[in-house]
């Protein structure tokens, strides 16, 4: 997206493994039906198992659900 800001430091993005993305605040997101949403947080955790009910943003209930796991090599 083209912008008229001056240039600036990148924004740190993290995707953790079976978790939110975290981004570095304050955030704005466009919605796919054009809206904007915006945190204000030094932190942002976005959505991405789509389970959240407070979308974008995540409400956790990624941990609701069982992870697979590997099988161990000392299981029956």
């Amino acid at each position: 997206m083209p912008s008229d800001r001056e240039p600036r430091e990148p924004v740190r993005v993290r995707l953790d493994e079976g978790g939110p993305l975290l981004v570095e605040g304050p955030v704005e997101v466009t919605m796919p039906d054009g809206t904007t949403v915006r945190s204000e947080r030094f932190v942002a955790a976005i959505c991405v198992c789509r389970r959240s009910r407070t979308q974008p943003w995540c409400d956790t209930s990624h941990r609701r659900h069982s992870r697979v796991r590997a099988a161990s090599p000392h299981a029956p």
